[in-house]
């Protein structure tokens, strides 16, 4: 993969050769075209839907109202199926091809560490990963503009959840990839902090779980709360299983999870489910951004779920960023005005940047899966 890799990177030198003397990529006279490569098919699908349907319902918002300094926002996405490699070979094509001004809104760790050669040699930045994976955060990258807060700050939260409500066997069950093993970094720093040992450490495969492995080792090690780390397709099947089973385990799953396609698949299986979230709750119409999502869902028929809240906030963000950049847009430009960002309230969400500082968001909270599909916080 890396020797195909470097033949995308001289493609795309080529091409900024090409290039040189014209206006930046991605910006005309009335238009701005982003790029994403996301899995549109495959394990994550639902949740993807959602999410997007939540970025292109404030885009569209923003549109509507004379876009940006005069230009429309377009999105040109593209399907990677959850596949890494294919993200890597889509973002080229964005980049090298569609000259896109920017990435935005991908999904999953070893997707964006895929596509990490590309944004670099092509110096094109990324807003929103979709991700909370701790390396896209220090050391510092100044090409990412991470929105959402990392995944070991949802661990944490979760063991320290669990410990308070006095439950010490905490076991984690988790994809083997650079995701899961950055959610179980989060779970031993957490452990520790709380002088308890591990009541389960446990891997999947992220492409072919063996889920009744994984079933097994979790009944035998029978721990009063259990994480589970993983895509929405896998986490739903081994949550489906353990309840089965008759595991009485208290189980959590992080935000990656927060869909409502997710909850749907589980049904009643779902029900006391805990789930980590990193927006506001999306129908809590007493907050500012509620309010405003509120409205854009409703004209744009977005699904209003957690995962579609992250897209919105996401859009805000690169909406900001370009706003901030002025209507001279390159991307340098881009990067300066998004680290100009400071301390700023989305309507009960602060995001803030700087040069030494890409976090951009560390709310976390944590709800339950009530009875009827719905989110209890």
């Amino acid at each position: 993969m890396r020797a195909q890799q470097m033949k995308w990177i001289a493609a795309l030198l080529l091409s900024a050769a090409t290039h040189a003397a014209s206006a930046e990529d991605g910006v005309t006279e009335d238009r701005i075209l982003i790029g994403q490569t996301v899995g549109l098919t495959g394990q994550i699908a639902g949740s993807v839907k959602e999410m997007n349907e939540g970025a292109n319902a404030y885009i569209a918002m923003i549109n509507r109202h004379g876009g940006v300094h005069g230009r429309r926002i377009e999105i040109r996405t593209l399907d990677d199926k959850f596949d890494p490699a294919l993200a890597a070979k889509n973002a080229q094509t964005l980049i090298g091809k569609d000259h896109v001004l920017a990435l935005f809104l991908n999904r999953g760790t070893p997707h964006t560490e895929a596509i990490l050669p590309l944004l670099t040699s092509a110096q094109v930045p990324l807003i929103a990963p979709s991700t909370g994976a701790a390396l896209f955060h220090a050391p510092v990258n100044r090409l990412i503009f991470n929105v959402r807060a990392k995944y070991q700050d949802e661990v944490i939260k979760a063991v320290e959840h669990f410990t308070t409500v006095g439950f010490k066997e905490i076991g984690i069950l988790h994809v083997d990839d650079g995701f899961g093993r950055d959610a179980l970094a989060g779970f031993e720093k957490a452990m520790q902090a709380h002088q308890l040992k591990p009541a389960l450490l446990a891997a999947f495969d992220r492409a072919h779980p063996d889920i009744d492995a994984a079933v097994h080792s979790a009944l035998k090690a029978d721990p009063r709360a259990l994480i589970i780390v993983g895509s929405a397709a896998t986490t739903a099947e081994l949550i489906t299983r353990l309840r089965k089973e008759g595991s009485r385990a208290q189980l959590l799953t992080l935000s990656n999870n927060s869909a409502q396609s997710f909850v749907s698949r589980l049904g009643a299986d779902g029900i006391g489910v805990i789930v980590s979230q990193v927006t506001p709750a999306p129908h809590l119409v007493s907050s500012g951004l509620g309010q405003e999502f509120k409205i854009a869902a409703k004209a744009s028929g977005a699904t209003v779920s957690y995962a579609a809240m992250e897209g919105f906030v996401a859009a805000k963000v690169l909406v900001e960023g370009l706003q901030r950049a002025g209507r001279n847009l390159t991307r340098e430009r881009l990067i300066h005005a998004l680290e100009s960002i400071r301390h700023a309230d989305l309507g009960g969400l602060m995001v803030s940047y700087a040069p030494d500082d890409h976090t951009g968001s560390e709310y976390v909270e944590l709800t339950m899966i009530g009875k009827g599909g719905h989110f209890i916080r």
